[in-house]
């Protein structure tokens, strides 16, 4: 039973009577406890809604189009509590934050019905029985599954739970059932790579078609980790080697499957000094929110912009400034340098900020605190505006992991602050402003 925290005014649900404050009971005689109900039973055509108002308890049917909705909205997205992670994984990211941020920051999510709904990874750990037969009566597909491998005794110590072993069973329920699957494997050094990996690898693919896609990526690692599994950053060396690795690996999938299957994360390429690879090696980009083939992607957006432009000219001579993060340094350098060669009135200055806050392995641009950027900015020539990549903001878009606002940041610096989508043809054109 979940309550009723709004209705939509002229909606199907407004004019069957329904009001804020109603509970609903159940769909069709299916119970509600959460969204997945609710969208899963309110797909009918038809529908008869039980619903608790006061002391009465009536029935409501509507009758309308399939999957259309009826305009009720509910005090959370999910309608219910988030799910909390249950483990203690070795290479967590949140357990490598300092003290004193902000308590939202802190929060573990391991909710398989965010997987289904907004793209989150999940382990699997916390599902229960009831769980699993949901997802598989409901087809809640793609699934997002963090595995890192599918050695049991080894996915426990890494995760530290006990439950964490019987992954690969239960991916092979779900493949069963026709549940599509997108995975990712965080490497730690010495522990789930080189062989481990091959093992991991050939699991999922033995699960292809359901496995459409697997990326590969290494652990981040904040200067916070006293106390905690001892791990080290991959070598540049190192990179080359894993690149090499999956790459061979996914050659084979290439042949047997017509698909690769597993991809190699931006960072591996960058850290390794290789050239990105093409975009047809990124099959449609399955991996995208895990930083794999972004910076393929925004290179052939950013080009074709540019052809665009051919025969333009900037209207007046262009002052602006760049921050990013050290791993994106060289890449946007190209771009802008591109820029440069094409329109010689642009000025335009490209810095590279070191990560302070949370330690110098850190690299991406998304992790980048105000306070560093205001540090390593303060007293540069920044022009009349300086252009930020807009993942340094939190999901809600109003200020930087360490809780400065980005108004606060241009107050301090004195200058206007944009924020670019990692996207080339908006990269390009904010660059270059009126032309």
């Amino acid at each position: 039973m979940v309550e009723i925290y709004a209705v939509e005014p002229g909606s199907l649900a407004e004019l069957a009577g329904l009001r804020p404050g109603d509970f609903l009971i159940s769909i069709n005689g299916h119970e509600i406890a959460d969204v997945l109900d609710y969208r899963f039973y309110l797909a009918e055509p038809k529908v008869t809604l039980k619903i608790h108002r006061g002391p009465e308890l009536f029935d409501v049917t509507i009758k309308k189009g399939e999957y259309e909705d009826i305009g009720l909205e509910f005090q959370s997205y999910l309608m219910d509590e988030m799910r909390r992670c249950r483990n203690k994984c070795i290479f967590c990211f949140i357990d490598q934050l300092p003290p004193g941020m902000r308590e939202s920051l802190y929060f573990k999510d391991d909710d398989a019905r965010m997987s289904f709904l907004l793209g989150n990874y999940i382990t699997l750990t916390n599902l229960t029985e009831k769980d699993v037969e949901r997802i598989i009566l409901m087809r809640t597909s793609p699934l997002n599954i963090s595995v890192h491998t599918t050695n049991p005794e080894l996915r426990v110590k890494m995760l530290q739970n006990k439950r964490a072993g019987n992954v690969l069973a239960l991916m092979r329920r779900f493949a069963k059932a026709n549940i599509k699957m997108n995975c990712q494997i965080v490497l730690c050094k010495g522990v789930n790579d080189e062989e481990e990996l091959d093992r991991t690898m050939a699991d999922l693919a033995s699960l292809w078609p359901a496995v459409q896609s697997v990326s590969v990526v290494p652990a981040g690692l904040t200067k916070y980790r006293e106390g905690l599994f001892p791990l080290e950053p991959y070598s540049p060396e190192e990179c080359a080697r894993i690149i090499g690795q999956v790459s061979a690996f996914a050659e084979r999938c290439m042949k047997k499957h017509k698909s690769r299957i597993f991809f190699c994360a931006d960072e591996l390429y960058v850290k390794a000094g290789l050239p990105i690879p093409p975009a047809e090696d990124y099959e449609g980009y399955p991996q995208l929110e895990n930083g794999v083939g972004m910076l393929r992607l925004m290179q052939d957006e950013f080009d074709a912009a540019l052809r665009g432009l051919d025969g333009k000219r900037l209207v007046l001579p262009r002052d602006v400034s760049i921050a990013t993060g050290e791993a994106a340094y060289g890449f946007i350098c190209g771009l802008v340098d591109a820029l440069r060669a094409r329109f010689p009135g642009l000025i335009c200055k490209v810095y590279k900020i070191k990560n302070d806050f949370f330690g110098e392995n850190i690299t991406v641009a998304g992790l980048i605190t105000g306070i560093d950027l205001y540090r390593q900015l303060c007293g540069k020539h920044l022009g009349d505006a300086l252009f930020l990549p807009k993942t340094m903001l939190r999901s809600d878009g109003d200020m930087f992991l360490d809780s400065m606002t980005h108004e606060e940041l241009s107050k301090l610096l004195g200058v206007k602050i944009e924020f670019v989508d990692i996207d080339g043809y908006e990269f390009a054109y904010k660059i270059l402003g009126e032309l």
